[in-house]
Formats: C-alpha cells, structure tokens, sequence
C-alpha cells in the first residue's frame, strides 16, 4: 500500500500540486480497500494523518503532546525549523495552508466512506453472554461468527487499562484459539464447555458470542470492529 511519511506534508519541497499528487495516490490506495470492505489498519492509518494536520495546523506543542510515539526527536526537529521558516516566509506559510486545508477536506471524505463501513457493520453485530458471567469480565472467550458460513472463530481476550493525557483508556489484547463448525453438537454452551475442560487456565472465563450478519473481511474488517464493540460492551456490564 501507498503510505505516507508523519511528516509528507512538510517533507522535501513544499509545493501544493506535488502534495495533491502525493495524498491522492494514497487515497486512492486507501480507497481501493474500503470498496473492498477492508477497514484495518487502513482507517487507523488516514485518522491519524488527518488529526496530524490538524494538531500541526493548531500548534507545535500540541503536536508533540498529541503523538509522543509516532514522531522521533528529529522529526520535531524538522517540524520546528519549518513553523521558523513560516514565520519568516509569507508565500511558504501560504502554500502549506493551502495544502493542509485541501487535505483534510479531501481526507474528510475518505474517511466518511470507512466510517459508514463501520457503522454498517455495527448495526449488524450482536453481542450476547454465553451461560453465566463471572464477576471478573477482564479475561475469557468471545465467539465470531457471521451470517455467511457455520464456522466459529474463537478468540481468547484479555483487557487491561492505561493512562493517556491523564485519561484512563481500556484495551484488549486477543489471540485466535480455534475454529469449530456450528452445529447441533457444537452450540454456543457446548464450545464453551470444551474450552473449560481443555484449558484450565481460564476455569471460569467470561464467554461472549458476537453475530455478524455480513461476509466481510474477518481480519481487516470484523475482528477489529468485534474488539473495539466488546470493549464498549463490557466498559458499561
């Protein structure tokens, strides 16, 4: 996939049809895959470049507050010398304007595609306990499934909480278990009965079961969208 650097807009020459050609090809990459139904991590990816320019747009400080990991020292570095030379060069200031605005006019609407994509796919998901619910929701199992096949993919899940800007965010950390084939014998209640029997490091785990009325893409597209949903399912059990 066409990428672009942290800093494209700013990279080497600033000149405004050079960074159109620059966005729309990757765009048009991105693009490509949403028509395919594939979200991960292109959505993730043109987010952060548009919030990108809209924290450079704001400040410099805001900048380095806003992305500690994605930027390196030299990479602020680089920025500073250019907000200097912006100060001191009208007709630079204006050309980087220009590109910032069209650029996060036109990622605007890329991202509106992947969205209603999301949103698609959340309004087809459900989300059910399978059996009894320990007190402690933090670790378990959670089954995805789609309307499409009979498979059952089982994934074993483990949420954890850090600190960000003095802000508590919740995560999840999963790992692919197996898949077994829905039928009269493998319900829901009995998968969930072999995974206790077979794996007694979770003896009595939490157990979710997500339906997806969709064919999409599982890892590019389902499974994130899962996660992220059991996460906000579970912030408010």
């Amino acid at each position: 996939m066409n990428s672009l650097s942290e800093t494209w807009f700013a990279d080497g020459y600033i000149d405004f049809e050079l960074k159109k050609y620059t966005l729309l090809a990757y765009l048009q990459e991105v693009n490509k895959y949403f028509n395919q139904h594939k979200l991960y991590p292109q959505l993730a990816d043109i987010i952060f470049h548009y919030n990108n320019l809209l924290a450079f747009k704001k400040n410099k400080q805001y900048l380095q507050e806003q992305f500690p990991k994605k930027f390196t020292g030299i990479q602020l570095q680089k920025l500073q010398v250019l907000y200097e030379k912006m100060i001191e060069d009208d007709d630079l200031m204006k050309e980087l304007e220009d590109i910032i605005q069209y650029a996060s006019k036109i990622m605007e609407t890329t991202i509106n595609n992947g969205t209603e994509i999301y949103e698609l796919v959340e309004d087809k998901m459900t989300i059910a306990p399978v059996g009894l619910i320990p007190l402690d929701l933090n670790e378990g199992y959670f089954f995805l499934s789609t309307s499409m096949d009979k498979n059952t993919k089982v994934y074993q899940y483990r949420l954890s909480i850090f600190e960000k800007h003095d802000e508590k965010y919740r995560s999840i950390k999963t790992e692919f278990v197996d898949t077994w084939h829905r039928n009269i014998v493998n319900t829901y209640e009995n998968i969930k009965s072999e995974l206790i029997r077979h794996r007694a490091m979770l003896p009595n785990p939490a157990v979710y079961a997500i339906d997806i009325a969709l064919g999409f893409p599982v890892e590019e597209t389902l499974l994130p969208i899962a996660k992220r949903s059991l996460v906000r399912y579970l912030s408010v059990a």
